[in-house]
């Protein structure tokens, strides 16, 4: 019957350490999906910002009159 009860604790100790893995991993994918999220912000505001200055960029070599060279 001891016997019993040590079983039963060591599978009780396992599936209480499966579920605290679990709730680990899931706060660890919500922090990457955050960090993912301002990943994506700062390249959407890096591409606004050159597509600005591709604009001036033409502006300037109209008002110069070269051509864009491709």
């Amino acid at each position: 019957m001891a016997l019993d009860n040590v079983i039963l604790a060591i599978i009780i100790g396992t599936l209480a350490a499966i579920v605290y893995s679990l709730r680990v991993l899931v706060l660890l994918e919500r922090r990457i999906a955050r960090m993912d999220e301002n990943i994506e912000k700062m390249a959407s505001h890096i591409e606004k910002e050159e597509e600005k200055i591709e604009a001036e960029e033409i502006q300037i070599e109209h008002s110069v009159g070269k051509k864009k060279k491709k």
